[in-house]
Order: C-alpha cells, then sequence, then structure tokens
C-alpha cells in the first residue's frame, strides 16, 4: 500500500522542516509539500528536508494547494492520501493509527478531531464558543454533526480523493470536502489527533469568511 502525506504550506519556513522530519521519523516518506507562493523561504527549506516540493506562482489559498498535492499524490500512485498542516499543529505519531483505522473499519474518508481525547490543550474561546458554533454551521452545510468540525488532517483512500474534486480554493474546502463524502455517501468516521495551538488559528472572523465563501460558491453555481 503506497501513502503519501499531502502539505499545504504558506510562509511555514519556521516550522515545515520540523514537520517534515517527524514525519520521516514515523516512517512516512512519501511527502509532498504544496508551496502557495510563500514569501518566505519555504521551498528551499521543504526540499532540504527531502520532502516533494510543488509551487504555485500565485496565492491561491490552502483549498487549492490541497487539490494540487491530492493530484500529484494520485498521479504517484498512491493508495491512501493524509492530509497534514505544515505548522507543527499535528503530531506525526497519530499518522499510522489513524490509517490503520481507516483499513480496519473499511473506510473511505477518516476526519481528525481534537475533541476526542484530552491530548490537546484547547484555547477556552475555541472550546466553548468557536467549535460549538462551528459544528451548527457545518451541520447546516453539510449535513453531517462533527465533533470537530474544522480539523484539517484527513485520510482519504484513493477512491475517496477521484470522487472528491476540491474547488474552494480557501478555507471553505474542508465543509466542501465533508459536504461531498456525505453526498458520495462514503463511510467515514472521526479519529483522536493532538493538536497544538500556538496562535488561535481561523478564529470567529475566519468562520464567518469560510460561511461567506461557501454561500457564494453556492450561488455562483
Amino acid at each position: 500500500m503506497t501513502i503519501w502525506i499531502v502539505i499545504p504550506a504558506y510562509n511555514e519556513e519556521k516550522q515545515i522542516g520540523r514537520v517534515i522530519a517527524g514525519l520521516f521519523e514515523h516512517g512516512w516518506h512519501n511527502v509532498v509539500v504544496v508551496d502557495d507562493n510563500s514569501s518566505d523561504n519555504t521551498i528551499v527549506v521543504a526540499r532540504k528536508s527531502g520532502a516533494l516540493v510543488v509551487h504555485h506562482v500565485l496565492n491561491r489559498g490552502q483549498g487549492a494547494a490541497l487539490r494540487t498535492g491530492d493530484e500529484l499524490a494520485l498521479a504517484m500512485g498512491a493508495d491512501v492520501i493524509v492530509h497534514f498542516d505544515g505548522d507543527e499543529q499535528f503530531d506525526p505519531g497519530d499518522v499510522k493509527g489513524a490509517v490503520d483505522y481507516l483499513q480496519e473499519k473499511g473506510l473511505g474518508a477518516v476526519l481528525g478531531s481534537k475533541m476526542l481525547d484530552n491530548r490537546s490543550q484547547i484555547p477556552w474561546l475555541k472550546k466553548l464558543l468557536i467549535i460549538p458554533i462551528s459544528r451548527v454551521i457545518n451541520l447546516m452545510l453539510t449535513a453531517a454533526w462533527l465533533s470537530d468540525a474544522h480539523n484539517g488532517f484527513r485520510v482519504l483512500t484513493r477512491a475517496t480523493a477521484e470522487k472528491i474534486i476540491i474547488t474552494q480554493d480557501g478555507m471553505a474546502h474542508n465543509s466542501e470536502i465533508i459536504g461531498k463524502i456525505k453526498k458520495n455517501g462514503i463511510k467515514f468516521a472521526e479519529f483522536p489527533v493532538k493538536v497544538v495551538y500556538n496562535e488561535y488559528g481561523q478564529g470567529v472572523g475566519g468562520g464567518v469568511k469560510i460561511l461567506r465563501d461557501w454561500i457564494l460558491s453556492v450561488f455562483i453555481r
């Protein structure tokens, strides 16, 4: 079984080397970093660290970077694709468990959740306000109730990745992916992953932007 790790990256020169090294240490050597036209040395560090690096000549957004990474991983013969962030929020030690869970349960997708165990030190505002609101919004947009609606850790089978073509260039891609999983009747489950917070991430403003992008996409089409 061929497993590829896809990492979207934008201005992650300080973290990306350690992220790649951590994945390599856990035995994951098929790593593609999609640099979304960073203004720093993300490309240089990622290449020196041993990853396959693809560069966007324009800054398009995380969704677009994931689509590029998925397309390359499929072209390289991936049987399983893992979405992994480049900012050290995720633990490379969680990849094996998530991939094993995908296979053991016969799933088409595994979605990471920081809410299923107590390893993540979640900021109180996010835990008590942002996450509960995002659950409801995600349910409205995708018809899926998740404990952690906007987690960038995902494991997809090849068949799932071929069905889910990401069209949302920005952060609304997460809801789009979940919506297409539901629409295509793909069997999925959440899996506990550790998330380390260095800052508040998307926050309330980011959530509003995600909702706006999603609504605009519906009307434009």
